[in-house]
């Protein structure tokens, strides 16, 4: 068993199994609601914008939240504020937070804020589980139908990743987590998982760029063929009911 990620640690050190919601139960119901509302409101600083002491107010009360939370719900929650472009930990997706020097204003919207960027997180983290079970080449898969699977997977975990990130400063490492995460549901040692992935990418992604659709298609490839030795099917005719469910068509985006 791989040991627990600690509370503070990079989140490019989490694996998969730290935050696969199947693993983790998430009840969110409107007592529970009222009930950390209460523990997070007692948490934020009586220190308004401009105030002498208003920066260490705010990574206190991040630093009491984040705790918090990983006391109650586990270690998947304390990243309940990852955002785009958030200093030395970039490339996340909460967008509702930005930092604890301009998200922590009053209690009550302190409070309201938090709420939404930890569900935000959570809701993450279960679509990356459902595109996770739905994308993975099914059992008995020949090596070329492994291949197009792999190949379709990845295209669309880019894209996803993308999509919530905005490219902002640092998104490629997400971009790298959610593929490492998404071989290692299939099976796949970490190890290899990420060599795997690094190989793929050969540094083709960039802060602030919004890689064009053949470089994300030509990752895409990339992987497929290293891990199955064989190119992705191009006769798309075979597999009209997969681009019927993962785009739309035949002639759907790649």
């Amino acid at each position: 068993m791989e040991n627990a990620t600690s509370l503070g640690t990079s989140p490019y050190a989490l694996t998969w199994a730290e935050l696969d919601p199947a693993r983790h139960p998430f009840v969110w119901d409107d007592d529970e609601e009222t009930r950390v509302s209460a523990l997070i409101k007692e948490r934020v600083p009586p220190v308004r914008s401009g105030h002498e002491g208003w920066w260490a107010g705010g990574r206190w009360c991040v630093d009491q939240v984040t705790a918090l939370f990983a006391e109650r719900y586990g270690l998947w929650a304390q990243y309940w504020n990852w955002s785009p472009g958030e200093g030395d930990r970039d490339g996340g997706v909460v967008g509702v937070w930005c930092c604890g020097a301009h998200s922590v204003t009053t209690p009550d919207e302190t409070t309201a804020r938090v709420v939404a960027a930890l569900l935000e997180w959570r809701e993450w983290l279960e679509e990356l589980a459902e595109c996770f079970a739905e994308l993975a080449p099914p059992p008995g898969s020949t090596p070329e139908q492994r291949s197009w699977h792999l190949e379709r997977a990845a295209v669309r975990l880019v894209t996803r990743v993308l999509d919530r990130t905005g490219a902002e400063s640092g998104w490629y490492g997400m971009c790298i987590l959610v593929l490492e995460w998404f071989l290692t549901s299939t099976g796949m040692g970490r190890a290899e998982a990420r060599a795997t992935v690094d190989d793929a990418l050969g540094g083709r992604f960039a802060s602030w760029v919004t890689p064009r659709p053949a470089v994300v298609d030509s990752v895409g490839e990339d992987l497929a063929v290293r891990l199955t030795g064989r190119l992705p099917y191009r006769d798309h005719r075979e597999h009209d009911d997969l681009e019927e469910r993962f785009d739309g068509g035949p002639r759907g985006r790649r």
